[in-house]
């Protein structure tokens, strides 16, 4: 009979944590992983003058650093349109976070910024609430000049907020900077 007291409580302590009422079951919407981020720029005013910033970080958080590539040319006093995308490259298909997004703009906002003090970065796109997203951008660059670029999207930051990252709060999902040279 001694025996049988450890028994039996071992038993109902495993009923009482495996029999849980499924209303008491949360469900955790995880960060997914961002390998890759392509922001888009074409000139307004000559579509062939197209520029590529990709940074891929196959590992996320792991020991490689990411690759980063920039094709084209940024010229000098010109307005280009940008777009942006975030992507999972580790699973396949790759899985395009960029839709979760934009999906869910009223808990994501992209910010930009710049060394260049002539080089400026507008937010065209807005989430459901009418506050800025930054998907979908508008670039004027200014004076011939060389520089970074950071971007940075920000989950569930305070909206509206001031454009800057100390002033948004939140939680930073992806960040990477990018060497600019303006010709």
């Amino acid at each position: 009979m001694k025996n049988s007291i450890p028994v039996l409580s071992l038993v109902a302590l495993l009923c009482m944590t495996s029999c849980t009422d499924d209303d008491e079951v949360q469900i955790i919407n995880e960060e997914e992983l961002i390998t890759t981020v392509e922001l888009e720029l074409t000139s307004s005013t000559d579509a062939a003058n197209v520029i590529l910033f990709t940074s891929v970080d196959i590992d996320g958080d792991g020991p490689d650093d990411p690759v980063i590539t920039i094709t084209g040319t940024i010229n000098a006093n010109t307005s280009y349109d940008g777009s942006i995308r975030f992507l999972n490259e580790s699973i396949a298909p790759t899985e395009n976070i960029t839709e979760e997004v934009i999906e869910e703009g009223d808990e994501h906002e992209v910010f930009y910024s710049s060394s260049l003090a002539d080089f400026s970065i507008t937010k065209i796109d807005l989430d459901a609430n009418g506050n800025p997203l930054g998907v979908i951008t508008t670039l004027q660059t200014g004076a011939v000049g060389t520089g970074t670029l950071t971007v940075v999207l920000r989950h569930e930051p305070t909206k509206p907020n001031d454009n800057t990252l100390s002033g948004a709060g939140g939680e930073t999902d992806v960040q990477v900077s990018f060497t600019l040279a303006v010709e």
